[in-house]
């Protein structure tokens, strides 16, 4: 059984990329709160992963 816990990496990658591209289409001065945010949910991927 899989652990909801756990990061899926490659839906992960497809998530941020995805991000990265609506960021990248807005304006300058609004990257940086969607940076933010984007560093958050790394940061959890992160430890999620540290355990392993």
């Amino acid at each position: 059984m899989e652990n909801n816990n756990q990061v899926n990496g490659e839906s992960l990658v497809e998530e941020l990329r995805t991000e990265l591209q609506e960021i990248d289409a807005m304006e300058v001065g609004d990257h940086a709160e969607r940076f933010e945010a984007l560093h958050q949910r790394l940061n959890q991927a992160l430890s999620s992963i540290d355990g392993l």
